[in-house]
């Protein structure tokens, strides 16, 4: 797996009950999967030399993020080296363009979009925006996660100001309208290169400044019809994109149905509720389905799941706190990346099961605000 983060520290604790050896190419010795896996060979992911020698020897390379250059994917390929999800199929997750165009194509439901012409971008803007009105979501068309690359622009001035500073960073920007979506949604799905595919429960997703804060297993209140057209449209793109592992669709859920926003392929945030919450979760499938294995059980364990992110605080000490949440409620699931604790950074999760959703879900928050700081004053 190229990358050392926490995507791949979780995917170790699959490996080892499939007895699977996984090594990663990570660039710190002191990244979070390196931590906790003897395989690691420190590198660089945009070094096509320190890929090719991390995949000597390898049956399959898989990815913990989409950062990895496309034509050193491609090398990787025509040298023979199995790339699961492939190059084709990852563009979509590393080029917003490129997934927007080929989902219209696709008769996908998206947001009205336009790409901006980097020679004359603020006309392209103003154009743009006198069809769809104020506000627009510009985006970065590579490179953006967790929020960043991603701009609301409520005004013509705010706009300009994104615009101005793009081009002076040689950014390509997209045009989305904004949406009026009721809530966001997530759909995971796994396929393999057999073509066997399995879907997850649909999930609610909660953002805070553009970062995940809870996910909520199965979505409340979702209608069993949208919830399935839901399912069958992850399954669909997973298909007819190529895809090879997990697919993570984020979705808006409007009046009239949901829109796709944005594709990731690999174990995704939405999906760390698997861990406990689901018979197999999202990092042991995503190894069964790049290893071209039979898919697991995706049935939930428990009625409702909640995980909710640990962000980190002011106070990078939490042994304390770490004591009480546990004995506090001792079925809360606490996971830690291993991460340098800085505020607003995702240094963990908490998950908690049950079945009533307003009491799991205050189980959850309690936990996760307070590893981050403490009892409340």
């Amino acid at each position: 797996m190229v990358g050392g983060g926490q995507l791949a520290r979780m995917t170790q604790q699959a490996a080892i009950a499939l007895g699977v050896p996984l090594r990663v190419l990570s660039d710190s010795a002191h990244a979070s999967a390196a931590k906790v896996i003897s395989g690691v060979r420190i590198g660089d992911h945009r070094s096509l030399d320190d890929l090719r020698a991390f995949a000597k020897g390898a049956d399959v390379v898989t990815w913990d993020h989409e950062h990895v250059p496309g034509e050193h994917i491609q090398a990787l390929e025509a040298a023979g080296v199995a790339c699961r999800p492939g190059s084709a199929a990852l563009l979509h997750a590393q080029d917003k363009r490129v997934m927007r165009e080929r989902l219209t194509a696709l008769g996908a439901p998206c947001p009205e979009f336009a790409v901006l012409d980097p020679e004359a971008p603020l006309t392209s803007l103003e154009s743009f925006a006198e069809r769809t009105g104020w506000p627009v979501v510009l985006k970065a068309t590579r490179g953006g996660y967790d929020g960043k690359g991603v701009w609301v622009c409520a005004s013509p001035e705010e706009g300009r100001a994104v615009v101005e500073r793009a081009a002076a960073e040689g950014v390509g920007l997209l045009a989305e309208r904004h949406v009026p979506f009721r809530r966001e949604l997530a759909a995971l799905v796994a396929r393999s290169p057999y073509g066997q595919g399995a879907a997850y429960p649909i999930v609610e997703t909660v953002q805070t400044d553009g970062i995940c804060t809870e996910v909520i297993a199965p979505a409340p209140g979702l209608d069993s019809d949208r919830a399935e057209e839901a399912q069958r449209l992850a399954l669909g793109l997973a298909d007819a994109l190529g895809v090879t592992g997990l697919l993570a669709v984020e979705l808006f859920e409007t009046e009239d149905g949901v829109l796709v926003n944005e594709l990731a392929m690999r174990p995704h945030n939405s999906g760390h509720w698997t861990i406990e919450g689901s018979r197999t979760s999202q990092f042991e499938q995503h190894l069964r389905a790049v290893l071209d294995l039979p898919l697991g059980d995706t049935t939930p364990t428990a009625p409702y799941t909640v995980m909710a992110n640990v962000l980190g605080g002011d106070d990078p000490e939490i042994y304390k706190r770490y004591i009480h949440v546990m004995a506090h409620d001792p079925a809360v699931k606490v996971h830690f990346y291993g991460k340098e604790v800085r505020p607003g950074r995702k240094i963990g999760h908490v998950t908690a099961l049950g079945d009533d959703l307003e009491e799991t879900r205050e189980r959850a928050r309690h936990a996760a605000d307070y590893l981050r700081k403490g009892p409340t004053p």
